[in-house]
């Protein structure tokens, strides 16, 4: 029970059998750019992991309401002695 049709190839895959050497060159060259721009994009990899980091925040919000406004606190007066520090050095 096999499938004729094509496996789908990420875009910086190259797909099997090419035998034409300058097709082949092109699909390398074009996977190997792909790469390249996936892995050079810093604006939208951020985006990517700030998009997951916000999910997994609303989701433990869900889950547990309390434990996450402990930490919304928690990390407000962390930022505060920070800013406090700060601007009590800065005084000196």
């Amino acid at each position: 029970m096999s499938s004729d049709s094509p496996v789908p190839v990420p875009r910086t895959g190259v797909p099997l059998g090419i035998d034409d050497p300058v097709e082949k060159a092109r699909a390398e060259l074009k996977a190997a750019l792909a790469a390249i721009e996936v892995k050079a994009n810093l604006p939208r990899r951020l985006t990517q992991a700030t998009e997951q980091k916000v999910s997994k925040a609303r989701a433990f919000a869900r889950r547990s309401p309390g434990a996450a406004a402990a930490a919304v606190v928690a990390g407000a007066a962390v930022v505060g002695v920070a800013v406090w520090g700060l601007v009590r050095l800065y005084t000196r």
